[in-house]
């Protein structure tokens, strides 16, 4: 009797992408260390003030930068593990896609321009479209096998 595979071998594409957004959502969150060190805001600040730092913006832009990428985070790797059970490599290159346009719009923010983010950043959404669309065709293909 042969093996089930309850995934696909290519699956281990998926795996490799998440991992990978780890990555650079650490890199994020040194950057905002970092800011925080140039711009002088201090733990547990979550977002500085105007009235107290002539570099809120500034700091406050690479901060949003951040936690905008953490808000999304659940939904992306939501999407990429459902969605790359049935279609592996098509989740594995939108969710490179994602990765890079992430990147992208944390760069672009960290200027103190919000609209610098949306440059690249904004292929992000199209990625995130693909994927919901393989995680729709995953859960149908479970419910008509």
């Amino acid at each position: 009797m042969g093996e089930v595979e309850l995934v696909p071998r290519e699956y281990g594409y998926v795996v490799i992408v998440l991992v990978l957004y780890c990555f650079l959502n650490f890199w994020m969150g040194a950057q905002v260390g970092r800011a925080r060190k140039k711009y002088n805001v201090p733990y547990p600040t979550m977002y500085a003030s105007a009235a107290d730092n002539k570099d809120a913006n500034l700091f406050n832009c690479v901060q949003r930068g951040h936690q905008n990428s953490i808000e999304m985070m659940p939904m992306f790797f939501l999407l990429m593990a459902l969605g790359g059970i049935r279609h592996p490599v098509i989740a594995a290159s939108l969710g490179v896609g994602y990765s890079v346009s992430r990147f992208f719009y944390f760069k672009g923010y960290s200027t103190g321009d919000p609209k610098k983010r949306l440059s690249i950043g904004k292929y992000g959404f199209l990625a995130t479209l693909g994927l919901m669309i393989c995680t729709i065709s995953c859960g149908v293909g479970l419910l008509t096998a």
